[in-house]
């Protein structure tokens, strides 16, 4: 395998308290940029309430058409945290106490803080590999390239560092970004024949609104620095024209008013 090679994931969120719209997700944004930095892109991002059945059957579908898929939520103590057992189910693995996560938190709680409802974070599919918390404890796990972390947006971010010796990635993923003060009509066509002479680049155009002024973005997005150079320069080239050619017009309207001042007052 080659580090030529593509690899791609998906991130699944799985919680109720996001699609009410009660949690906003930043784990997305956490994820995808880590992933980015060890060569892995990620293909689809999806929000799923916390049902058992819709769990299985995305996590089945995902796990097949991606190299990784990351889930985010429903491990925790309460009754609706059911994200563990779904994933047993969805590798037709038993659903039971991982021995090293009890040790784990046994450890970590003080004596009879080791309730009940924490001793729900210990099950998990059978022969899962712990992904360990150095925040809060509780580990994630993960069962062949299905990796499953807290919703916690501080203690998921802690957890990924752990993690970079199992996920096998490409080139890092390299972007550059162009602000202009203009409108994306007004580049639309220019940044099209761009993107047409680098099929094997990713561009994206988008725009901002600020201090009163409109604008837009452009990433130029690869694993090859000389790739996003050559885009760059290519996007470069035509703003310039567009400014030089917007500067003659506005040079021809002055001349054209001089020359009627001087017909009126000769």
């Amino acid at each position: 395998m080659t580090k030529n090679t593509k690899f791609n994931a998906a991130i699944l969120i799985i919680g109720n308290e996001i699609l009410s719209g009660r949690t906003q997700d930043t784990n997305t944004s956490t994820i995808a940029q880590w992933l980015n930095s060890i060569g892995v892109k990620v293909n689809e991002v999806r929000v799923i309430p916390d049902i058992e059945n819709t769990i299985i059957e995305t996590v089945n579908h995902l796990r097949k058409v991606n190299n990784y898929v990351f889930t985010t939520g429903g491990i925790g103590p309460t009754h609706d945290d059911i994200t563990a057992q779904s994933i047993s189910k969805a590798f037709n693995l038993e659903y039971e106490i991982h021995k090293e996560a009890f040790k784990i938190l046994e450890a970590y709680y003080k004596v009879g803080e080791f309730n009940e409802g924490r001793q729900k974070m210990v099950w998990m599919p059978r022969n899962a590999n712990l992904i360990l918390n150095p925040t809060s404890g509780a580990p994630g796990f993960n069962v062949e390239n299905v990796f499953c972390l807290p919703g916690v947006p501080s203690i998921l971010k802690s957890m990924l560092g752990g993690l970079k010796s199992r996920i096998v990635g490409g080139d890092p993923i390299l972007s550059h970004t162009i602000s202009l003060k203009t409108v994306e009509s007004e580049i639309a066509k220019s940044l099209t024949n761009v993107q047409d002479d680098n099929k094997d680049v990713e561009i994206g155009s988008y725009p901002f609104f600020q201090a009163g002024k409109l604008g837009v973005s452009i990433v130029i997005r690869s694993e090859d620095q000389l790739k996003i150079d050559k885009c760059s320069s290519e996007i470069l080239e035509f703003v310039n024209q567009k400014k030089n050619r917007s500067s003659c017009k506005i040079v021809k309207c002055f001349i054209s008013l001089m020359e009627v001042i001087l017909i009126i007052f000769k």
